[in-house]
């Protein structure tokens, strides 16, 4: 029995774990639910704790050298202290609401759960399950708006939110548009958004840079001059009026 106590804080013969989600596809601020499967090893084991833990990756950038970080979005428990016995196995289910900051899974965004056992003088048990997230309904209204206009979706990815201190994450998602198509071909060399969401409404930080046009334009373009931010707020009402809203906005700083 000792040997096998010994095994099992090495993790060999040990509890395991296993969450199990109703959809792998979600959301973003839609409730998530599942359940934890836990089967007992060898011997009897006393948990702690048993967590779930939100997790995404961003971009941090030092010294000009790029480095891929992990972000926890929320840390949910989903039981107390218990009991596995040899070979057991208990079922726990859980629900929780996804984040609305909770990046969408495009691009090189990568979202997943990561389930976890504590257990005392053991290795611990975890388990990991990647999830497709989707964008909120009014942000995949933005993103229809800019198509109409003739944007393409070129990039999106997760970044260290230095110029965005507001902010309680560490990283902001960008959105970056190239004008395909439409009335701002040629005009700008690229749109990027950043979405600030809530349940009822989304303020939508731009940054439009403009096509260099001229001498004093490369001078601008060379000096970071030619980017404008613009801020504005839509709700569900807004929505059919959206592509024009941005539009306007567009022209007005452009």
């Amino acid at each position: 029995m000792l040997f096998k106590k010994l095994l099992s804080s090495i993790g060999i013969g040990s509890a395991t774990v296993d969450t199990k989600l109703v959809k792998a596809k979600y959301v973003q601020g839609e409730a998530i639910e599942g359940v934890v499967d836990i089967r007992g090893g060898s011997v009897e084991q006393h948990i702690d704790e048993i967590y779930l833990a939100l997790v995404t990756t961003y971009i941090r950038e030092i010294d000009d050298k790029k480095f891929e970080e992990k972000a926890v979005l929320g840390r949910y428990k989903v039981s107390g202290s218990l009991t596995i016995g040899p070979n057991e196995t208990k079922t726990i289910p859980f629900q929780f609401a996804l984040p609305y900051d909770v990046p969408v899974t495009l691009g090189s965004s990568r979202v997943w759960l990561q389930t976890g056992l504590d257990i005392k003088m053991a290795l611990d048990p975890q388990d990991r399950d990647h999830l497709t997230i989707e964008p909120h309904p009014l942000v995949a209204a933005f993103l229809e708006a800019a198509r109409q206009l003739g944007f393409r979706l070129h990039h999106v990815q997760c970044e260290q939110a230095r110029r965005y201190g507001e902010r309680q994450l560490p990283f902001i998602q960008e959105f970056e548009f190239k004008p395909a198509s439409g009335p701002f071909k040629g005009c700008l060399d690229e749109l990027e958004a950043i979405f600030f969401l809530s349940e009822n409404s989304v303020e939508v930080l731009l940054e439009i840079d403009r096509k260099a046009r001229g001498l004093s334009g490369l001078f601008a373009e060379a000096l970071d001059m030619d980017e404008t931010f613009v801020r504005f707020t839509y709700g569900a009402d807004d929505i059919p009026a959206l592509p024009q809203l941005l539009a306007d906005a567009i022209q007005k700083y452009s």
